[in-house]
């Protein structure tokens, strides 16, 4: 029910843009609902997006909220949890708007390791720009700018940021909703880099371009093809969802408090 979570939106900005059967508003009442769970203090919490269907979400929901540029979002939370780390910071962003534009600033943030909880909305497509492949593409599916098939190969977007340094990563899907509300939880507890995908579905650009009939074949699909870690091995189109990895390393906000208190206290007096 929408009335357990209603004081954390703008209801006033409602209805939203998204289209019919959109996953987006779906994963935000997975992220709101874990930020809930949390308890985390409703003033405390920021919420940074970049462009995109997605990255609406900030304009709906009641928190400290920056609706920034094409694939800086990363870029625009580093330098708010720098200045205020005691901040609790979630930057959600679309696949072409974390793994195209903002490719660059998502391996970065993993390196650092700095401690931010980013939702990357996987619909595998551009949805809010007419169609075009995205990253996250599947091999053969088809898009605008491919409309004979996808001849590139995606990106395992937890893989990547597990190779970039980053500490946490999962994946769950808009089916698999209370799944997504706890990894969420998860990912906020872990003191580092963590980031969770989502695999949504975009009924209007990329369904009606792959023979998906209705948004709820698209979520059928999601339930069919999302297969759970260490269940049995993929293939195909399948792709495993739950926890995919776990790690420690040093966090880079009290990494930068060690060495500015250490400068602090090898400063000679006056």
């Amino acid at each position: 029910m929408f009335s357990d979570i209603a004081q954390y939106f703008r209801t006033e900005s409602l209805p939203h843009i998204w289209c019919p059967g959109c996953g987006n508003g779906t994963v935000t009442a997975a992220l709101v609902r874990a930020i809930k769970n949390l308890q985390l203090e409703q003033n405390n919490v920021v919420i940074v997006s970049g462009i995109g269907c997605s990255s609406r979400m900030s304009g709906y929901l009641d928190f400290n909220t920056q609706h920034t540029t094409h694939g800086r979002a990363l870029a625009f939370a580093t330098g708010i949890k720098l200045a205020k780390p005691e901040l609790d910071v979630f930057v959600v962003m679309g696949d072409g708007d974390c793994a195209a534009i903002g490719g660059n600033h998502l391996i970065h943030a993993a390196r650092r390791n700095i401690d931010l909880t980013a939702l990357v909305i996987n619909n595998g497509i551009y949805g809010m720009t007419g169609g075009q492949s995205s990253p996250l593409t599947p091999h053969d599916r088809r898009a605008t700018t491919m409309p004979f098939g996808n001849l590139e190969r995606s990106f395992d977007l937890v893989e990547l940021a597990k190779a970039a340094g980053a500490t946490y990563g999962a994946r769950a899907t808009a089916y698999h909703n209370q799944l997504l509300t706890k990894l969420l939880i998860d990912a906020y507890n872990n003191h580092g880099f963590s980031l969770v995908e989502a695999v949504a579905q975009c009924p209007v650009s990329y369904g009606r371009r792959n023979q998906f009939q209705t948004p709820a074949a698209m979520v059928m699909w999601q339930k069919e093809h999302g297969i759970k870690v260490g269940q049995h091995s993929i293939s195909g189109e399948d792709f495993y969802i739950g926890e995919i990895f776990r790690a420690e390393a040093a966090e880079f906000c009290a990494e930068y408090d060690r060495l500015r208190q250490r400068l602090q206290e090898d400063m000679p007096n006056g």
